[in-house]
């Protein structure tokens, strides 16, 4: 399907006057811009910008149908236990492969290898206020070893769960993460879960 014009590149009409980083380390940049809106108003957008990443929805079979696998981590912005599909991102290599980056958090959080990763398409986290984009991938005959996890994720844990399971957290409300729900519903969409 081609895209329209309201999903293309473009300015949009509006000018950048001026920018300048306000904070940056390795992970994050926020960085003011002075703008001119379409209307010829001046104002002030911040943005930040963050690296390109990856989420995995690993599907499985069982005797009782199909399993999903979650982790369960703590978000410090939030102050919550939050139920997730596998994602990250690689800020040391900014310019890796989306299916390496895909491969290589679904091992890492999960221990999981998958025999086959299908691409499902992109999607933008916090498009009014941030750059980064996500690349979403269904990660089918999973075989588990060990998991890898960093030091600032040993808190993960992981869970694999009835496809029914995960469709009734999304109904209760109780798989609140933008980026997880977004991923199940492109696969749910299209058919794939």
């Amino acid at each position: 399907m081609q895209g329209t014009e309201t999903d293309q590149d473009t300015d949009g009409g509006y000018q950048t006057l001026s920018t300048r980083v306000a904070y940056e380390n390795k992970w994050t940049r926020v960085r003011e811009d002075i703008i001119r809106r379409p209307n010829g108003q001046d104002g002030l957008y911040g943005i930040v910008e963050r690296g390109e990443f990856a989420v995995i929805v690993p599907l499985g079979m069982t005797a009782e149908g199909p399993v999903l696998t979650l982790i369960q981590q703590f978000r410090y912005p939030v102050r919550r236990r939050l139920w997730e599909f596998p994602m990250g991102m690689w800020e040391t290599r900014p310019d890796a492969n989306p299916a390496d980056v895909a491969m290589g958090e679904l091992r890492e959080e999960t221990g999981l290898t998958a025999g086959r990763m299908h691409y499902a398409g992109t999607l933008w986290q916090g498009a009014g206020y941030s750059t980064q984009k996500g690349h979403v991938w269904l990660a089918t005959d999973l075989v588990q070893g060990a998991d890898a996890r960093e030091a600032t994720e040993q808190d993960i844990t992981c869970h694999t769960l009835p496809l029914a399971e995960v469709e009734a957290m999304v109904r209760e409300n109780r798989l609140t993460c933008m980026v997880s729900l977004a991923a199940f519903g492109l696969l749910k969409a299209q058919g794939l879960i």
